[in-house]
């Protein structure tokens, strides 16, 4: 029950005015103990919070998962592990579960999806990143699009897609090794571009921070730069930039 059902309620008489004050701070937040989860955060920013599973036992995540799941609230969890994703899978039979990204859903934001955003990969390795950026961005609202293994070693590879990928109204652009990828589509589209370095490369990439450095020093104009491997952040902001355009 959200917020403006305890104050109908109160109008009505149906309850009274302590009633609705104990249920609006139960509404607008559980204390776990462990975590304290922000059940209003969808009313404000228009998703609900996001569980960072990384840190997290199953048996906490199972705990969140449920008092979303009471409140029909969607609720997303990224960087599970294979532990966590188990015991969701054994509480929750409909819940869905990524293997490659590392993460978990159950139920939704928005069953209307909206606009369109691309993401281009540059290698196959760069596939739990791509995945986590789908996933996110779709359970956000979002109608997404992948265009994958279209790295700078065979431009013709962007190229055959670039017409596709210009109809978007926002790139997001994942890249390792040197992170050039995000320069290249930036100059070739005149939408925002919203790239994610990965920690894909040999020594010299040093876990991702070449490509970092690459993709904030870009020549290119419009390019935004979100953290090392984190398609998480990426889909949030595309997700903003998307829906507010509609």
């Amino acid at each position: 029950m959200t917020t403006i059902d305890i104050l109908k309620k109160l109008q009505l008489g149906n309850i009274t005015v302590e009633q609705a004050l104990e249920a609006i701070n139960s509404a607008t937040l559980v204390d776990l103990g462990h975590t304290k989860i922000d059940m209003q955060r969808q009313m404000r920013t228009g998703v609900a919070e996001v569980v960072f599973g990384q840190g997290k036992t199953p048996t906490q995540i199972v705990e969140i998962f449920e008092q979303f799941n009471k409140r029909s609230i969607g609720v997303l969890a990224t960087r599970i592990t294979s532990d966590t994703a188990k015991a969701l899978k054994e509480k929750f039979a409909d819940v869905e579960i990524s293997d490659v990204a590392r993460t978990a859903i159950l139920g939704s934001v928005s069953a209307e999806k909206v606009g369109k955003i691309a993401i281009v990969s540059a290698g196959t390795s760069d596939m739990p990143i791509v995945e986590e950026a789908r996933i996110c961005a779709e359970f956000f609202g979002n109608n997404v699009e992948c265009f994958c293994d279209c790295g700078v070693a065979g431009l013709h590879r962007l190229i055959s897609n670039i017409e596709k990928i210009r109809q978007a109204k926002v790139v997001i652009v994942i890249a390792g090794m040197e992170g050039a990828l995000a320069s290249v589509v930036a100059g070739l589209v005149k939408t925002p571009v919203i790239a994610v370095p990965t920690s894909v490369g040999y020594g010299a990439n040093f876990e991702g921070l070449s490509a970092l450095l690459s993709m904030i020093n870009s020549c290119a104009n419009g390019v935004s730069v979100v953290n090392i491997d984190n398609g998480f952040s990426a889909a949030y902001i595309a997700s903003t930039i998307n829906r507010q355009s509609k």
